[in-house]
């Protein structure tokens, strides 16, 4: 059992806030020792707390009874009732502990257990191998990986087989010393890489680059190429040149694909030991920016307004409810100025989380969470009529905890099928709905990972490959019918994984509120030859001595992961609000529309190759804070996310209702 940092709190309170009128006799409790004194554990382990409630002379109190509960990191372990932790992830777990002694004030305490990566089994260097000219200087990088992927913190030492040759610093600064071969190894722990090392003999006499200059906007990625040649002006092939860039507003890697941040000029340079070559860019600013024009809006006050689907025709919507929400709404947008509930289906849910039409339109697929019967699953409604759906059939078995999200996806020679989150297991069912009254099982897959750490977010599916927001295992990709692997959809097969290191990435949350905080992989879309992933974190507690939910926040980072490469994904872009989260998105042509929680609505310019710091380089189009002092909880934005339609953008704010906007051309007279 699962017990929230917000209910152990109200216990601490409870117990520190005894109503003056009720006298509760002090306990004899005097202090509580709890072992182990190490609470570190491996992700993936167990292990038991032990606790001796003792009195002020040290001794046991016998009729203490000890209860233990979860205070945090609910999607990363699990606490048991009786001090057993069963850690699923890394990460840090809060664990209350409450010592009861019959008509005594209770003593509680808090502990926390470290859950962290199991020993070095990999090591990762880069670059993979060199070939460099006499005197040149590399930085070599490393990862240190867990046998389940997860990485370490781990300093790599590294060694040179032939110093003569290349001499390495135990920090991977890389010198090419004399023509030959050597072997550099960076080890951590037990695990070791090797990566192959070339010094030509051949004397770089000039370096020529291309482009030798250039003029862009800021956010547009320029590909620089370094061309040495020898005394006779023979081109000296395969060398590996070192790339920076100056001012320190943009950045270069070691493809040499510039992108610069700020308008200005730039020097972009390759070196090659004693020799080097630069060249200037100059950069406009990118102005993308357009306003905004609400065209039309729907309050909704009564539930929380969670997802938003819009009907294939244009001229229905449909809005789900949350916080005890039991009802899904039909709206007629035809006159997107004045939108207008045409039906609401009341169903046993509490929490209507998710929702997609089939292609044709004819059936509309919802997840529910909450039953009170607790069989929740998925409902499937007829659309005979788009203004009022009619429930036609339901699939709970092996998902009565609850479906999360579900995404509806069709295939030429597979058919119809519903991809569906398991909130109970963390595993992805897939069922036929060729026949939409008689839903069927046709496939389960799960990540290799114990189940108190497995959890699976969301699920997008293109081209036969579905994305899946795992996380804690972050992103994995499977052959669903796409036949790169040999998959479809009854025989599901990995093609990868992108792991990244969600506690490093946000230890400024843990430091802001705490251990415990909620963060993982949330959202996916495939587009073009990226994913766009967003990670869902929230902190453990909230601001100490706030008022209201106005003084909250949501964090959180946009990634763009290259894909090109599909069995190597890497990260190459990224996203973050000044203030505020990322949620649900949705891309359109070359413009991503975004629900960032409490940073409003976002619109993004994604054109061309994406690298580095996507805010910092100018592409927000757009932006609008959706709080309303009517709302229903007053002046405060939590924008859930939004799907584009005939170029309006329907937003779903959970505090607000439906918002319907349109990004208008740029005014003119502004410079492009």
């Amino acid at each position: 059992m699962i017990v929230s940092a917000f209910a152990l709190l109200a216990l601490m309170q409870q117990t520190q806030q005894q109503p003056s009128q009720v006298q509760v006799p002090p306990s004899p409790i005097a202090r509580l020792v709890v072992h182990p004194h190490d609470r570190t554990m491996i992700a993936g382990d167990t292990l038991r707390l032990r606790v001796e409630a003792l009195d002020a002379s040290g001794r046991p109190v016998p009729n203490a009874q000890i209860r233990f509960a979860q205070a945090g990191a609910g999607f990363e372990g699990v606490v048991e009732a009786d001090g057993l932790i069963r850690s699923g992830s890394t990460g840090v777990m809060p664990v209350g502990i409450a010592a009861v002694v019959p008509g005594a004030a209770p003593v509680v305490e808090r502990v926390q257990i470290r859950m962290v990566p199991g020993p070095a089994a990999r090591v990762e260097v880069a670059p993979a191998n060199a070939r460099l000219a006499v005197g040149q200087r590399i930085r070599l990088t490393g990862r240190v990986l867990s046998t389940a992927g997860d990485e370490r913190q781990d300093r790599i030492g590294y060694r040179s087989s032939n110093p003569a040759i290349a001499r390495v610093t135990e920090q991977g600064q890389l010198v090419a010393v004399a023509p030959g071969q050597a072997r550099i190894t960076g080890t951590a722990g037990s695990a070791t890489a090797a990566v192959p090392v070339t010094v030509v003999a051949t004397p770089i006499a000039s370096v020529q680059i291309t482009p030798s200059s250039r003029e862009a906007r800021t956010g547009d990625v320029i590909r620089f190429q370094a061309l040495p040649r020898d005394a006779a002006g023979r081109a000296v092939t395969g060398l590996t040149p070192t790339w920076s860039v100056s001012p320190g507003n943009g950045q270069v890697n070691a493809e040499g694909a510039f992108v610069g941040y700020e308008p200005g000029e730039y020097v972009v340079m390759a070196n090659y030991g004693n020799r080097s070559v630069d060249a200037v860019v100059r950069l406009t600013a990118r102005d993308v920016r357009r306003p905004l024009t609400v065209v039309g809006r729907l309050p909704r006050t009564a539930f929380n307004t969670e997802e938003v689907w819009v009907h294939p025709n244009g001229r229905f919507a449909y809005l789900g409810t949350g916080g005890g929400g039991d009802r899904l709404y039909a709206i007629d947008i035809s006159n997107p100025a004045r939108p207008t509930i045409t039906d609401s289906l009341v169903v046993d849910a509490r929490r209507i989380n998710d929702l997609m039409t089939t292609p044709d339109g004819r059936f509309l697929v919802f997840t529910r969470e909450g039953a009170s019967t607790r069989r929740n699953g998925i409902v499937i409604a007829s659309l005979e009529d788009p203004a009022r759906p009619k429930p036609i059939a339901e699939f709970t078995e092996g998902v009565t905890a609850g479906v999360h999200s579900a995404f509806v996806y069709q295939q030429p020679r597979h058919g119809t099928h519903v991809y569906l989150t398991n909130d109970g297991t963390g595993a992805l069912h897939i069922l036929d709905i060729s026949d939409p009254s008689k839903p069927r099982e046709v496939a389960q897959w799960r990540t290799p990972r114990s189940e108190a750490g497995r959890t699976l977010h969301d699920v997008d599916v293109r081209d036969g490959l579905a994305y899946l927001s795992y996380w804690n295992d972050n992103l994995v990709i499977l052959d669903v019918g796409n036949g790169i692997k040999g998959g479809s959809p009854s025989n599901p097969q990995l093609v990868s994984q992108f792991k990244y290191d969600l506690n490093a990435l946000y230890r400024n949350v843990e430091a802001a509120g705490g251990p415990g905080f909620i963060r993982g992989t949330h959202t996916a879309w495939r587009h073009k030859n990226y994913v766009f992933i967003a990670d869902e974190v929230f902190p453990a507690m909230p601001v100490a001595g706030a008022r209201d939910a106005a003084a909250g926040r949501a964090y959180g980072r946009l990634q763009v992961v290259d894909v090109s490469d599909m069995d190597n994904p890497r990260s190459v872009a990224w996203y973050e609000p000044e203030f505020g989260g990322v949620h649900n998105i949705w891309i359109d042509g070359d413009r991503l529309y975004m629900g960032a929680y409490n940073a409003g609505f976002r619109v993004f310019d994604i054109s061309g190759e994406l690298r580095g710091d996507l805010r910092a380089q100018g592409r927000e189009i757009a932006h609008l804070h959706t709080a309303d002092m009517q709302g229903r909880v007053q002046n405060s934005a939590m924008t859930w996310g939004v799907v584009v339609k005939n170029g309006l953008a329907y937003v779903n704010d959970m505090h607000n209702g439906l918002w319907i906007v349109r990004v208008e051309p740029q005014p003119r007279g502004v410079a492009q």
